[in-house]
């Protein structure tokens, strides 16, 4: 306690003199979160592993358009502590069955005004979580207006960070979509390129303890927020989206009539494997709203655009990708953009009686916006009403499509999560599996709706093929999403490509494309490589991706680093699927544990003797020593 004590009043000369505080633990007591209300009525939290400050003393607050809770503020009462549990099943993710476990308080201060505010803090073995509430009742809307939440990082902290993109920048006006690179391993306090400042996750390390930030449970009323531009002395403080990140006449900050509740705020705090263990992203999310789930499939799709773009979406391409898909034992086919003016809905159905006498469905491209871009592929505008959303859904649900990619969101507003949303409710009411593209960070969406399968807001596949400097990046990028954007939501990279990519100097070996698969979980898992590149291939390669699983009962990290080298091992049934790729420019040796796996043996898929040649070998559980060449990787089957 004294070290803790010498920590809050020394941190960078801070004079804080604290009125009141509390302290809470996690469950297995090796965290610990300090809260404080200082003689000025300011709130603050600071973070503990074992026994020692991962954070500085950083702060609380949030400001109304009716009142402020920043300053000022007098403890009205605090609850006992609870314990908190819960158990839970996802349909897409690194874990099927879930369990949650936490210590709770809730602290109830007053504004000058004598307003309330309610602070619910939890403390799990992986991290605090934080959420603002306002009790009681109101005919009226109330705005939020800002925040004065925010992480006080010690100087010798270093951060894994991506920009956010400017609103309305980008390629017809699409951004901002979360899809730039993360920048590694730079000092804390590090300005982002861009006034959005840093998305979610957001990584960083100190000493022995990583900690990551992000946030969960949306529930429509609140916009969603990332990491200000400016981190003077360390303190990364929360910010809302631009003006322009919103639905035409949109609503862009937060607002609800009472009682409401901001998201939960996320301090991921432990060593590597606990961050990349963590279900906290999900843990806090609402539950699932959607009752009838018998149509959510999880499963693998062929798809036409990843490499042959525009011309594809034709009916013989689409045909052709079908029987492709039936040959790969893949239940569905995505057909992408323009569909409706190259094909049309006719043609269409036709594909959907084609498709199913093969045992393969169809999911369809849409465009959501309306006029806050300048984007004109179509189906465009189609989905904005509810009503209009419904008849088009319907008119899918009759014809047998299974799913929509929906592609093209402004940003993150209020007015856009209520918009993901309510697509969201009404696709599953027509029994429709969906797939955000163009689009923010899911967070924690797909637990409250299970029929989100996927979402994009990566630099995925797509840019590798658009430009050389992304292709040359593709090693250590793809090792940094494993880290970060895929950690709590499942992420449509869209990856592994076994040949040539047009125009385009691949950097990565095949054996490298083949664990793609296995380390990027997604519900519905967009595969790019094209039926002439897979004739091609060997047979244990075809049989493998032939028994690719659409959904993992349990996932463990195994060893990595961000942006260098991941290794992690997945089951589905009792099969287990051990993936690892390098980021690095040199070979790295590693030696694996994988004494708990209880099959006596397996098949694993090694890099041959050049970058487009496979080696298939026989392994045993137990420890293995392995080489992983620069842009490599392999993947075992057990």
């Amino acid at each position: 306690m004294l070290n803790r004590l010498l920590y809050c009043c020394l941190f960078l000369c801070l004079p804080l003199q604290a009125d009141w505080h509390t302290e809470l633990a996690s469950p297995d007591q090796q965290l610990a979160a300090r809260v404080e209300l200082d003689l000025q009525g300011q709130l603050s939290y600071q973070v503990f592993r074992h026994d020692e400050a991962v954070i500085g003393p950083s702060p609380l607050g949030i400001s109304l358009d009716n009142g402020a809770f920043e300053t000022g503020l007098e403890l009205e009462s605090v609850s006992q502590v609870q314990q908190v549990s819960d158990a839970y099943r996802m349909w897409t993710g690194k874990q099927k069955e879930i369990r949650y476990q936490a210590n709770q308080v809730e602290l109830t201060v007053q504004n000058s005004a004598g307003q309330s505010m309610v602070l619910t803090l939890r403390v799990s073995n992986d991290g605090l979580a934080y959420r603002y509430g306002f009790p009681g009742k109101s005919e009226d809307t109330r705005v939020v207006l800002s925040e004065r939440s925010g992480i006080q990082f010690f100087p010798d902290t270093l951060a894994w960070l991506q920009p956010k993109a400017e609103a309305q920048s980008g390629w017809m006006n699409t951004n901002p979509s979360y899809e730039e690179d993360y920048e590694q391993a730079i000092a804390v306090g590090t300005s982002a390129p861009t006034e959005s400042g840093w998305v979610y996750p957001a990584l960083f390390r100190r000493g022995d303890s990583w900690i990551l930030i992000s946030e969960t449970g949306m529930d429509g009323n609140y916009c969603g927020s990332n990491l200000a531009q400016h981190s003077e002395n360390g303190l990364y403080k929360i910010r809302f989206p631009q003006p322009a990140e919103v639905m035409t006449d949109g609503q862009l900050l937060p607002q609800a009539r009472l009682p409401f509740h901001s998201p939960w705020r996320l301090v991921l705090v432990g060593d590597l494997t606990t961050i990349m263990n963590s279900t906290l992203g999900t843990d806090l999310a609402d539950p699932s709203a959607v009752s009838d789930t018998g149509f959510i499939q999880p499963g693998i799709a062929a798809w036409s655009w990843g490499l042959l773009k525009d011309d594809a979406t034709v009916y013989p391409v689409q045909e052709a990708f079908i029987d492709y898909a039936s040959e790969m034992d893949w239940p569905y086919v995505l057909v992408d953009a323009d569909w409706d003016r190259k094909i049309g809905y006719q043609k269409i159905a036709e594909l959907v009686r084609y498709a199913a006498a093969k045992n393969v469905a169809l999911l369809l491209w849409y465009n959501s916006s309306g006029a806050w871009n300048q984007t004109v592929y179509s189906p465009k505008s189609r989905l904005l009403t509810r009503e209009d959303r419904q008849a088009e859904f319907a008119r899918l649900q009759s014809i047998g499509i299974k799913g929509v990619k929906i592609d093209f969101f402004p940003g993150d507003g209020q007015s856009v999560f209520r918009y993901y949303r309510e697509i969201l409710e009404d696709a599953a009411k027509f029994e429709l599996m969906v797939n955000f593209h163009g689009t923010t960070l899911p967070r924690g969406m797909q637990r409250t709706f299970p029929n989100l399968m996927t979402a994009e807001a990566v630099k995925g596949f797509e840019m590798i093929t658009f430009f050389q400097p992304v292709a040359d990046r593709e090693a250590t990028h793809s090792v940094m999403l494993a880290f970060t954007r895929n950690l709590f939501d499942p992420m449509d990279f869209t990856p592994m490509v076994l040949g040539d990519i047009p125009n385009i100097e691949r950097r990565t070996s095949n054996a490298f494309q083949l664990a793609l698969p296995v380390l990027f979980y997604s519900g519905i898992q967009h595969l790019v490589t094209t039926p002439e590149q897979m004739q091609v291939v060997p047979g244990y390669v075809k049989d493998y991706l032939r028994k690719l699983p659409g959904q993992w009962d349990e996932s463990r990290f195994l060893q990595g680093y961000p942006g260098k080298f991941v290794v992690i091992a997945r089951r589905s049934g009792a099969a287990w699927y051990v993936a690892g790729i390098s980021g690095e420019d040199k070979p790295r040796q590693l030696k694996l544990d994988l004494s708990f796996i209880e099959k006596t043996d397996g098949m694993a898929i090694f890099d041959g003797d050049s970058p487009r040649e496979f080696r298939q070998a026989g392994i045993l559980p137990g420890k293995q020593e392995i080489t992983l060449p620069p842009g490599g990787g392999f993947v075992m089957i057990f």
